[in-house]
């Protein structure tokens, strides 16, 4: 969670303040950046708590996926007059985010399994 963190917050700033000529339309890259600047901090808070709340890593993984999904269909669908680079970077960017979907994923179930260092098993109720 925080290296997503530090990666979206990383790639917020570098939207924001470079703004390469991809061929994304400004006002898209500021609100892209300006995106991934807040989320980038939620989600590195998120990963800060000793035991963080299951529906939020859920939702945090939901939208990784949709965003990588998204980045790979406006990457080879060309809903923005993207340059070569552009293509590259946001499928690259996409991958990544997809990468970390996985591996939340992966942190998640071993969380609820209670084989991850330094969690619990969830307890058992008769109910």
């Amino acid at each position: 969670m925080k290296l997503d963190g530090v990666a979206s917050f990383g790639l917020g700033l570098l939207t924001l303040l470079i703004r390469p000529e991809v061929g994304m339309p400004v006002g898209w890259q500021i609100g892209l950046g300006s995106f991934c600047v807040v989320y980038g901090l939620g989600v590195f808070f998120l990963g800060t708590r000793a035991v963080p709340d299951r529906r939020i890593v859920l939702l945090v993984i939901i939208g990784n996926t949709v965003w990588a999904l998204d980045s790979i269909l406006t990457a080879g669908l060309k809903w923005f007059p993207l340059t070569g680079l552009g293509v590259a970077l946001v499928l690259a960017q996409g991958l990544a985010v997809l990468g970390f979907a996985v591996l939340q994923l992966i942190g998640l179930r071993r969380a609820g399994s209670g084989t991850a260092p330094g969690t619990r098993p969830r307890s058992q109720s008769l109910a």
